[in-house]
């Protein structure tokens, strides 16, 4: 009869993103939650959750992953279509779960956690239908939501996870100097943005030999296609005069950092460089607050005011930053430490954020586009350090066009 699971340790451990103290330490902390809330075990399923206790970044394509986590042991629990990768790149055991019956995720996930009367979930990642499942294979337990308890959990870094920050903002700057240097009149955003990750994947190697290398990507946007954060790389050429969006991503681990500038190709008109000047502004008063014992809504109400002052309040586009960490842009967010209006979060070391105030001007209105600094801040005991290096504004980052 094939197997429902089985164990597939094929191959020795690789190095992990970080020590086994660390995720030692991790673990120990979750477990901490476990007695505050009664749980006899955890079943983590996103990715961001699973590799922060693992180590382990799976990919889905379709199928449940989960990491179960009790009072003496943590086991992944991952596809066969992946074979021993997973239990190599993980902290801990694994459990390899086969398709050859329909729920075989959820009976190598009660294999691990027995006859658990309480079992944490993540509520925020979990489908109505994956929850559905979990209730029918533990008819008899409670199935407590312990989301927001390690999001907050994660949301300070250890000393581990800033130092590998700080490597991410290091290769950022290099992907934004790359980046930099080859824009010119008529080249294509496709071709920039090319440019800025291969530099940044060449770094990402050769700092650190034993990474995974995926995810790593750039977004460089002209003209129209600045007014959103998140818009795609397009085959556009650049025109003089276009403002441009640098976006520089290295994902190291799992671990996101940013680099986002705006430039110009050529001087900019007026109304361009009066927008450009109170973003920087909006950006600068907003470095100046991020301090331990400052609050999120309380730092927003501060650009808020600067934005009214200038009647640009209309013009913003989204919270002036977040937390880092064990994200990306199709996984993970740490929503509790947003600045945004609604967040009331304090700042405390440890802490990771960004300030990154965005407007964009409507197209057919002088000075249209969209006008975004960034930088990653460390809050520390006595304030907040900078760790982003390239530098902004219109001194910078005016990019001559020559004849």
């Amino acid at each position: 009869m094939r197997p429902r699971y089985f164990s597939f340790h094929n191959g020795p451990k690789t190095a992990l993103p970080f020590s086994n103290d660390e995720y030692e330490a991790r673990l120990a902390a979750l477990r901490q939650i476990m007695e505050a809330k009664q749980l006899d075990a955890v079943l983590l399923t996103s990715m961001h959750n699973i590799a922060y206790y693992s180590g382990f970044l799976y990919c889905s394509f379709g199928r449940p992953y989960g990491c179960v986590v009790t009072k003496t042991g943590s086991t992944t629990i991952s596809a066969n279509i992946d074979a021993g990768q997973p239990n190599r790149r993980c902290y801990g055991d694994n459990l390899t779960y086969t398709d050859w019956q329909r729920g075989n995720f959820w009976h190598a996930v009660c294999h691990v956690t027995g006859t658990a009367a309480r079992i944490g979930f993540e509520a925020d990642h979990q489908t109505i239908t994956a929850h559905r499942e979990m209730q029918a294979t533990f008819p008899d337990s409670s199935l407590i939501d312990i989301a927001p308890d390690i999001m907050t959990r994660r949301m300070v870094k250890s000393p581990a996870e800033i130092s590998l920050i700080r490597h991410g903002a290091r290769i950022a700057d290099i992907g934004g100097e790359d980046i930099r240097a080859v824009i010119a009149p008529h080249i294509r955003e496709i071709d920039v943005a090319m440019a800025g990750r291969d530099a940044m994947e060449l770094e990402i190697a050769k700092s650190f030999p034993d990474s995974e290398y995926r995810d790593t990507w750039v977004w460089f946007q002209s003209g129209l296609n600045t007014d959103g954060a998140h818009n795609p790389v397009t085959s556009r050429h650049l025109q003089p005069g276009d403002i441009l969006s640098l976006n520089a991503f290295p994902m190291i681990n799992g671990y996101y950092t940013a680099l986002e500038r705006t430039l110009f190709l050529g001087e900019p008109d007026a109304a361009s460089l009066k927008y450009w000047q109170a973003n920087v502004k909006a950006h600068e008063i907003g470095l100046a607050a991020i301090k331990p014992g400052a609050s999120c809504s309380g730092i927003t109400a501060k650009i808020n005011e600067f934005f009214e002052s200038e009647n640009l309040l209309q013009y913003r586009t989204f919270g002036y930053g977040h937390s880092f960490g064990i994200l990306s842009h199709y996984y993970g967010r740490e929503a509790g430490l947003e600045l945004r209006e609604d967040i009331d979060t304090i700042l405390k070391p440890g802490m990771v954020v960004s300030m990154e105030p965005m407007l964009t001007i409507p197209q057919g209105q002088p000075g249209a586009g969209g006008y975004r600094e960034h930088d990653i801040l460390v809050i520390t005991e006595t304030g907040a350090e900078n760790i982003t290096k390239f530098p902004y504004g219109p001194e910078h980052n005016i990019v001559k066009v020559t004849a």
